[in-house]
């Protein structure tokens, strides 16, 4: 089975599966976001610590083919541990970071789970209407259900999402992995603008987490705003198929084509 990433030599190798809808030569976001937070779940460390919050700071665009990828704990400690993991080109060039943030869990509950919107089955499957045919994280990596909103039309909308390939050739995804990889398209799903006249484009994105995920079906419940001379933000609630599991956010930068 394809997958997004394919070890070549000791190394990694993004394959055409992680390419993004803004250039045919850059990732998709949600393609560098499961890997690190792959990485991420690696760390050896108390399993009563949980993720809490993963931030990506998206410093340039992505590309395809080989990466270099480094992990390292900045603090460790009984009830938090912070960790920080890179993403490079082969000339040393750093394209994404990422620190995690890891609680030790609490014995404490204040309450059930917020349910979660309809289900995926009553979901209508849609894909990004691109004048070319080459493969593409969303639709071809990543299987999108619309619950509410469209593509093409701006407004809120609710989606879910499966990630049905590997991050890594072999592997199959964590709930973690599966989860990040949907978390950075809240602007690609709620626009409030059009796509043929704007680009509104992620320099980041920011996960909270309230419990750890479970399955293969992720939900965004998003939304965008853009105020007139103002820098744009995306956000959406997430849920599995049991309930809310968290948040996630972009700054947006935003401008006509």
């Amino acid at each position: 089975m394809a997958a997004l990433y394919e070890k070549r030599g000791g190394g990694l190798f993004a394959t055409e599966l992680t390419r993004g809808p803004w250039s045919p030569d850059a990732q998709h976001g949600g393609a560098p976001a499961a890997l690190l937070m792959r990485e991420f779940e690696r760390v050896d460390g108390d399993p009563r610590l949980m993720l809490a919050r993963v931030t990506y700071e998206l410093l340039r665009p992505v590309p395809l083919g080989e990466l270099i990828l480094e992990r390292q704990v900045l603090r460790d400690g009984r009830r938090v541990q912070l960790l920080e993991a890179r993403l490079r080109t082969p000339a040393g060039v750093e394209v994404v970071r990422a620190r995690a943030l890891r609680i030790r869990r609490a014995a404490v509950s204040a309450g059930p789970l917020e349910p979660s919107p309809p289900g995926p089955e009553r979901g209508t499957e849609q894909r990004l209407k691109l004048d070319d045919d080459l493969r593409r994280f969303p639709g071809d990596a990543v299987t999108l259900r619309f619950v509410e909103g469209h593509f093409h039309e701006p407004g809120p909308a609710t989606v879910w999402f499966r990630l049905h390939v590997p991050v890594i050739e072999g592997e199959t995804p964590s709930p973690l992995q599966r989860l990040a990889a949907a978390a950075d398209f809240p602007n690609g799903i709620a626009t409030e603008l059009s796509w043929e006249h704007h680009t509104f484009i992620n320099p980041d994105l920011t996960i909270q987490l309230e419990r750890e995920p479970q399955g293969e079906w992720i939900c965004l419940q998003a939304r965008m705003r853009v105020v007139c001379g103002g820098v744009g933000m995306a956000e959406a609630l997430i849920y599995d198929l049991q309930g809310r599991v968290g948040r996630c956010s972009q700054s947006l930068y935003v401008a006509e084509r």
